[in-house]
């Protein structure tokens, strides 16, 4: 049997064919990061995953040396949810931060210098010294505050969401909070009443798979915390905590939602803490297998990696980034230093009584 004629291809054919090739070579197959924000965004936002890093190093560095008094709970490995659900948001959209929320701090914009002064009881620090590690805020970038009570930045989340829908506002409220929050009445109440109002919130659950010293697995009886969002009439996802790239995939489809009146969402970023759970932690209820494979996996590499891969920067460009980081901590930190105590006899400014 003779085989039957090949028609030359139409010129509709020729043209997607076209237009398929361009978008691969012009990156349409790249992780929506790259696609969706300028280099110099994530170029930003690289620095920004630096600067988190090697703050907490800094805030760790200077706790051993006894100049940060009390404890502290670092997000070392989590620099990727931080900055990542930070991205798409404004200086008028607010966030609601926990007691490791360092690195949201850093994220939505705030000066280490002013950090590192708050963690040394310092004037010039952001709570003129009284907040110390777990209590900062700053609601000039729309930083609300930190939060030492488990669950607590959720309630905050959900009014700051109903005074934006209230004033007819087009900005958002970004909520972080621990896998073990997620098992406190306040997140309940939290989800439920943001959906009722149908609020521009996002519940950003950071699983770095302990409360404490408690796994998730004994803890929590669904396998995905973002599962728990179908009970709230909302969207929930689970994205991997550790790619800047799925995070701010994720929450920019949040965001998007919320601006547009449709209400909250849920996103879960699974993640892990390098460190222990503050500076008392004896670390005994982990192996250091466990550790060593999620170290491995580290996100700021990552995120270099794939900045490499699609050439938004040079190894140059990256030792520079690195280079200012450590400018701007060791200023940081002698800005701290230098900075004077609190006076005695203002002890009581700023408490406040009914």
């Amino acid at each position: 049997m003779s085989a039957l004629p090949q028609s030359a291809p139409s010129a509709e054919d020729v043209a997607e064919n076209a237009a398929r090739t361009t978008a691969v070579r012009d990156g349409h197959n790249k992780p929506f990061a790259f696609r969706h924000f300028p280099p110099e965004v994530l170029k930003d936002a690289l620095r920004q995953m630096h600067l988190i890093r090697r703050f907490e190093e800094g805030a760790e560095e200077s706790y051993t040396r006894g100049l940060i008094h009390g404890t502290m709970h670092l997000s070392i490995g989590q620099e990727a949810s931080a900055v990542g659900a930070c991205l798409a948001l404004t200086d008028t959209d607010q966030i609601t931060s926990t007691h490791r929320g360092h690195g949201h701090c850093i994220a939505k914009g705030a000066e280490v210098g002013k950090m590192f002064a708050e963690f040394f009881g310092k004037e010039t620090g952001y709570c003129r010294g009284r907040g110390g590690s777990m209590h900062i805020a700053d609601v000039s970038k729309g930083n609300l505050g930190a939060n030492g009570i488990v669950a607590g930045g959720l309630p905050i989340a959900v009014g700051a969401a109903l005074s934006m829908k209230m004033q007819k506002r087009p900005d958002v409220v970004v909520s972080f909070f621990g896998d073990g929050a997620n098992n406190e009445g306040a997140f309940h109440e939290a989800l439920n009443m943001a959906s009722i109002w149908k609020l521009p919130v996002i519940f950003v659950c950071e699983n770095n798979k302990y409360g404490m010293s408690v796994s998730t697995e004994r803890s929590t009886a669904v396998k995905n915390i973002a599962e728990r969002a179908v009970a709230y009439s909302m969207p929930g996802v689970t994205v991997d905590g550790n790619s800047l790239s799925d995070v701010s995939e994720a929450l920019v489809t949040a965001i998007e939602r919320a601006r547009a009146g449709e209400g909250p969402s849920l996103v879960e970023c699974k993640t892990y803490r390098h460190r222990g759970h503050s500076k008392s932690d004896r670390n005994r209820y982990r192996t250091k297998e466990e550790i060593d494979d999620w170290i491995s996996k580290d996100p700021i590499g990552r995120f270099e990696a794939e900045m490499l891969d699609y050439g938004v920067v040079d190894a140059g460009e990256i030792e520079a980034i690195r280079e200012g980081v450590e400018r701007e901590i060791a200023e940081g930190i002698e800005f701290a230093k230098n900075s004077p105590s609190p006076d005695v006899k203002e002890a009581t400014r700023d408490v406040y009584t009914a």
